[in-house]
């Protein structure tokens, strides 16, 4: 199934102040978000983000917190975004079958929001170049477990071609310009 901007939302999952340094490569899982969240800015796609425990673990990064939509922003004790009340409301307001997640820890916040997700009936893609963990080994084994359960895993510049579905538009030179 392809991934179609009209029916997609970004959820971005605990990309934080004070957990991003203590994972594996979070720089580059901090880019690629980055990357997805201005393409579905360029592209109208929803954007949620979320905060495990902030008092503890901090708020959403600078760069992610700059590109965050007024309000879009939620913080959690749940390991599943799905878990929590208004983040559940919130999504299905959008009225968007298809969740793509991205973030952090894949092993534990990415993989319960993406099971909880696909629980309530959507269609979920994991973003796997944009997720990590402590020990890579906990990233590839969430990885193949979702896999294995049916949520599709997919790359950064997946989501943002399969998004913009065609070349010679504005869209796609934006969209290509984040990818160089």
């Amino acid at each position: 199934m392809l991934m179609k901007a009209d029916q997609s939302a970004l959820v971005v999952v605990d990309v934080q102040e004070r957990l991003a340094p203590a994972l594996h490569e979070p720089s580059r899982v901090i880019e690629k978000c980055e990357r997805l969240m201005q393409g579905a800015e360029i592209l109208d796609v929803p954007i949620l983000l979320s905060e495990q425990y902030p008092k503890g673990l901090g708020h959403t990064v600078p760069s992610l917190a700059k590109l965050a939509p007024e309000g879009a922003t939620f913080e959690k004790l749940h390991f599943s975004c799905a878990s929590d009340e208004s983040f559940a409301k919130r999504f299905k307001a959008l009225g968007r079958p298809h969740a793509i997640v991205c973030g952090m820890e894949a092993h534990v916040c990415v993989l319960q929001t993406a099971f909880g997700l696909q629980d309530a009936g959507y269609d979920v893609m994991v973003v796997g170049d944009a997720v990590t963990s402590r020990l890579t080994a906990n990233r590839d084994f969430a990885l193949e477990r979702m896999a294995a359960a049916g949520i599709t895993i997919v790359s950064t510049e997946m989501v943002l071609f399969e998004w913009v579905e065609v070349a010679g538009t504005p869209e796609f030179r934006a969209i290509s310009s984040l990818i160089k």
